[in-house]
C-alpha cells in the first residue's frame, strides 16, 4: 500500500512539472482539450492530450 502511493505521488510530481514543458509544445491546447470556469475557479480536462500522450507511452514502450 505504502508502495503504490509513493509510486502515485512522484507521478503527479513528474505530471506537474512535465506539464508547463508540454504546453509549450502545444500539447493541452488540441481540439478536445476541455478548459472551462466554474464557481470561479477554472478547470481543465486534457482528453485528447491523455490519448496522445498513452498513445506516444505505448508505442515507445513496445518498440523497447
Amino acid at each position: 500500500m505504502i508502495r503504490w502511493m509513493i509510486v502515485i505521488f512522484l507521478a503527479l510530481v513528474f505530471i506537474s512539472w512535465v506539464t508547463p514543458l508540454l504546453q509549450k509544445l502545444g500539447l493541452g491546447k488540441l481540439p478536445g482539450d476541455f478548459r472551462f470556469k466554474v464557481f470561479g475557479r477554472e478547470w481543465f480536462i486534457p482528453l485528447t492530450t491523455t490519448i496522445v500522450l498513452s498513445f506516444m507511452v505505448s508505442l515507445i514502450g513496445q518498440l523497447l
